[in-house]
């Protein structure tokens, strides 16, 4: 069984879910620190292409997964899970209240989770070179920042397992293209010193000009009823629920 996807960005196509050779792969924890293992679950259960929205892809439709935007490779990896499990996804909180802390099991439906498409202005931005623009509110300087592509992922993975820069640092120095009189070799030096209102700005530009699943979801603990936000868990498991996970599953429906 197939399913036809569009995602964020306008790249369509055909997706099957995983099978056995993926299960190995996911396995395959050497492959999961490369940060290989994305691009073959990607590469393997993407069959065919039939637009390549803002993509130039080569005759065929062959898609090179480390040029594609960030979006668009999560969404595609939530809709092979959901291919190949269905579509409810059951999971473990922890009530983040200090008077209750209970550990509960919660459910959603991955389709219910909201998708913000690439706006035209960014898609032209990205097509003419992925370049966007904007200004420090307090410097004032003009920077000059691009979106995340597969290969960019891959990049701020193997400098966080490096442990030389911090989430913060990490975020603003894989995207950042250029900056306003700062040299390419004193850019780290910039940001170091950089105000923390500008670098605030800076990340709310980038969620500005991003697409995407919106993972970011509400949950209500049953215990003290507390409403709380919390990420969607994107771990080993979401591809290779346990007998445990579907029993949660059963029981959070």
């Amino acid at each position: 069984m197939t399913t036809h996807i569009v995602c964020p960005s306008g790249l369509a196509g055909e997706i099957r879910g995983l099978k056995g050779k993926e299960g190995k792969l996911l396995s395959d924890r050497a492959a999961a620190r490369a940060g290989a293992m994305f691009e073959k679950l990607l590469a393997g259960c993407w069959l065919t292409t039939s637009d390549p929205g803002i993509y130039d892809l080569p005759e065929g439709g062959a898609v090179d997964w480390s040029k594609v935007l960030v979006a668009d490779r999560f969404y595609t990896l939530l809709q092979i899970r959901a291919q190949t499990f269905g579509n409810d996804y059951a999971f473990s909180v922890q009530c983040q209240s200090p008077g209750c802390r209970e550990r509960f099991e919660w459910s959603l439906n991955l389709q219910a989770l909201p998708v913000v498409p690439l706006s035209d202005a960014a898609k032209v931005a990205f097509k003419s070179g992925n370049r966007f623009e904007t200004t420090l509110p307090r410097d004032g300087r003009k920077v000059w920042f691009r979106l995340m592509t597969g290969a960019d992922e891959m990049r701020a993975a193997s400098v966080l397992r490096g442990g030389r820069d911090g989430m913060l640092l990490t975020a603003l120095a894989l995207r950042i293209c250029e900056i306003e009189n700062v040299p390419d070799h004193e850019r780290r030096k910039f940001l170091d010193e950089l105000d923390m209102a500008d670098a605030a700005a800076l990340l709310d530009q980038f969620d500005q000009a991003d697409a995407g699943v919106e993972t970011a979801i509400e949950v209500e603990c049953p215990a003290c009823l507390g409403v709380q936000d919390v990420e969607l868990p994107f771990e080993r498991s979401f591809f290779l629920p346990t007998a445990k996970t579907a029993r949660r599953t059963a029981r959070a429906q």
